[in-house]
C-alpha cells in the first residue's frame, strides 16, 4: 500500500471520527431511543401511596395520546429508588426529592443528573374503626400509641413496617427519629388491607395516604368510608388548637399536620415519553387530576375564599 494511500485512508478514519463526535454531542436531548413525548412505552416505578391518583393521570394521558403506553408499578417508596438504576425504569414517583449525594450518585452512573419537581401535597390520613368512639387525635397521642409511651388499647397498622413512604414520614415526622414499639405496630401488605384491618377490629388505626379515602366522588373510595372513619387531628399552628380532618384546603393551607409532597423523579436524557408524562402532571391537565382526586396541586394557584353561611 502506498503513502499516499495510508495517508487518505488515516484522513478519511479522522473524518469519520469527527463527525460522529459532532452528532453525538448535539445536547442532552438527542433522541437515543424509540419513545417521544405523545408516542412509545415505558415503565414507572410508583410509591403505593399514590396508586388511586396515579392511574387516573395514567387513563387521561393515555387517552389523550393513544400511540402511549404508561406502564405502572406500585410498590414501597424504598424500593421505587431501587428501581431508579435499572434501565428498565424510567420514572419514579415518591414523597421527596433526591438529597444531594443521590443526585451525585446518579450523575456519576448516568453521566446526567435525573431532574425532579414537586407536584402536588398529599397528606396521610388517619382511619379507625366505625365503633371508635376516638375519632379526634392530638400528635401526642399518636406519638404515644406509637413508641409505646401510652398505655391505651389503641394499635397502629400501616403498609408494611419497612421501605414505605408512610413509615419513613411516621418516624421522620411524628417520632422525630425514634422507633416504634413492636408491641404496638404492625404491618399490612397494602393500604387497602390496612383498610380493611380497621374496619375489623375496634382498637386499631391505621395509617394511609389521603388519595385512597379523600375523593368523595370516586365510587372505591365512597365504599371504604363506609367500613372505617377518618380521623381530625389536631391543627397546632391554628388559633384555638381546632381538630381537622384532611380535607383539600387544610392540606394547601398545612392546617392539616400531616402533610407530605408528591414528587416525580424522572431518568430520560432526550425529549422522551417520561417528559411528557412529567410535563402533563406540572401543568393544566395534570394539576386539575390533582385537585379532583382532593391532593394539594402544587403548581397552579386556587384561590381559598372564606364564606359565611346565614
Amino acid at each position: 500500500m502506498s503513502w499516499y494511500n495510508k495517508i487518505f485512508k488515516q484522513h478519511a478514519l479522522l473524518i469519520c471520527i469527527i463527525m460522529y463526535t459532532v452528532s453525538s454531542c448535539n445536547g442532552p436531548h438527542e433522541r437515543t431511543d424509540t419513545d417521544t413525548p405523545k408516542k412509545g412505552v415505558i415503565h414507572i416505578s410508583v410509591d403505593e401511596s399514590f396508586e388511586p391518583v396515579i392511574d387516573s393521570q395514567i387513563q387521561v394521558y393515555e387517552a389523550l395520546y393513544p400511540g402511549a403506553k404508561i406502564i405502572a408499578e406500585y410498590k414501597p417508596e424504598a424500593e421505587c429508588f431501587r428501581d431508579l438504576i435499572k434501565d428498565s425504569t424510567r420514572m419514579i414517583i415518591v414523597t421527596r426529592g433526591l438529597t444531594d449525594q443521590e443526585e451525585k450518585f446518579y450523575r456519576d452512573s448516568f453521566s446526567y443528573s435525573p431532574i425532579w419537581d414537586k407536584v402536588a401535597n398529599d397528606a396521610v390520613a388517619i382511619v379507625v374503626n366505625n365503633n371508635s368512639k376516638d375519632t379526634i387525635l392530638t400528635l401526642e397521642k399518636i406519638r404515644g400509641i406509637l413508641d409505646g409511651t401510652t398505655a391505651d388499647k389503641e394499635i397502629a397498622v400501616f403498609d408494611g413496617l419497612s421501605a414505605t413512604s408512610t413509615v419513613r414520614y411516621a418516624i421522620d415526622s411524628i417520632l422525630k427519629g425514634k422507633s416504634f414499639d413492636p408491641k404496638k405496630v404492625f404491618a399490612a401488605k397494602s393500604s387497602l388491607d390496612v383498610i380493611n384491618y380497621v374496619s375489623s377490629n375496634d382498637n386499631a388505626i391505621g395509617f394511609v395516604g389521603v388519595s385512597w379515602i379523600g375523593n368523595k366522588e370516586d365510587t372505591s373510595q365512597l365504599s371504604f368510608l363506609k367500613k372505617v372513619k377518618i380521623a381530625a387531628i389536631e391543627c397546632t399552628t391554628c388559633d384555638g388548637k381546632p381538630f381537622v380532618k384532611p380535607y383539600q384546603a387544610n392540606i394547601m393551607l398545612h392546617r392539616y399536620p400531616l402533610v407530605r409532597g408528591l414528587y416525580y423523579i424522572l431518568k430520560e436524557n432526550y425529549d422522551g415519553l417520561g417528559g411528557g408524562f412529567a410535563n402533563f402532571l406540572i401543568y393544566e391537565k395534570g394539576q386539575l387530576i390533582f385537585r379532583r382526586a382532593y391532593l394539594g396541586p402544587a403548581k397552579m394557584n386556587f384561590s381559598i375564599r372564606s364564606a359565611t353561611m346565614n
